[in-house]
């Protein structure tokens, strides 16, 4: 085998096992959306982040120990980003589970889709990254898509619409706070911050209410099962944009809905209607466009 036939050969079986890797973190976070909507029903909001935080970190502290301490002398600017990337993941954690309480879990998810292109939006707004006409039509079908779904004015519009709708926009300055750092501050560190945060505002919920809601066995193995999947997750997704071609892994992204509509039916017996069908197929077919244009842009 010539030297370029075996680097060709290197790259795809590297751009398979991003692929393999990104359908690995969208089953693991669906998974953990599931069993949480499940624990939510019994178990009050901030004792459930903070019984899952605790497990999540403990975790991550432990895989810390077997590949090498996480990094603590932190930049400046790589700790204001990092104070900011928190505060966005409380605040995307708390509101997503509260709408997470209330709506089906494929509509959640099929908002939560549009996460790519409103990405794209608020780095063309802040970060002065070029959007063309193309893409931007594309993020306003997406968009489009996503007030399908949420219905405003209509019999099926709640507050609980606008807390998953805020969920993203808090999710959009976390991954772009996250663009901002250096690539010397480690993804386990990055992980570790965003865990304790969400932990500690669970814990300090729980100690305002005052009270401990009984947690039934059952309940106990959905914890440490989402903790499980939320820790696969975050490894799995850190490998899938590090191995294979981004552009190629990154609509990967899109099978979590179909994990979403699995899993809500399987677990909650509950299918979307048709509008937010139409919905979400606008959202992915949009994201589709978008990455498949940014690709071209790139490759020209």
């Amino acid at each position: 085998m010539t030297t370029a036939a075996a680097a060709a050969s290197g790259a795809a079986r590297d751009n398979l096992r991003g692929v393999g890797a990104m359908c690995l973190a969208m089953a693991a976070f669906t998974a953990n959306d599931a069993l949480m909507k499940a624990v939510l029903q019994s178990v009050p909001l901030f004792q459930s982040i903070a019984v899952r935080g605790m497990l999540t970190v403990s975790a991550l502290l432990l895989l810390s120990l077997v590949i090498g301490r996480p990094r603590v002398r932190l930049a400046r600017r790589d700790a204001w980003l990092l104070a900011l990337r928190s505060a966005a993941e409380i605040g995307g954690t708390l509101t997503f589970l509260a709408a997470l309480t209330h709506m089906p879990l494929a509509n959640l998810s099929a908002i939560l889709q549009s996460l790519p292109l409103a990405v794209a939006l608020a780095a063309a707004l802040f970060l002065n990254e070029r959007v063309g006409w193309r893409r931007a039509a594309a993020i306003g079908v997406g968009f489009a898509g996503v007030l399908l779904i949420v219905r405003p004015g209509s019999d099926g519009f709640s507050v609980w619409s606008v807390l998953g709708v805020l969920s993203v926009a808090l999710v959009v300055v976390r991954d772009l706070s996250t663009r901002r750092m250096t690539a010397a501050l480690p993804t386990l560190t990055i992980a570790l911050v965003a865990a304790g945060s969400v932990a500690l505002t669970g814990l300090g919920g729980l100690t305002l209410a005052g009270t401990w809601h009984p947690v039934a066995p059952l309940d106990w193995a959905r914890l440490c099962g989402a903790a499980a999947f939320l820790v696969v997750g975050y490894l799995a997704v850190v490998q899938a944009m590090r191995q294979g071609d981004v552009a190629l892994v990154a609509p990967f992204r899109y099978t979590a809905l179909v994990w979403a509509l699995l899993l809500g039916w399987l677990m909650f017996g509950t299918l979307p209607d048709t509008l937010t069908w139409l919905g979400a197929g606008l959202v992915v077919a949009s994201g589709l466009f978008a990455l498949w244009r940014e690709r071209r842009v790139a490759a020209r």
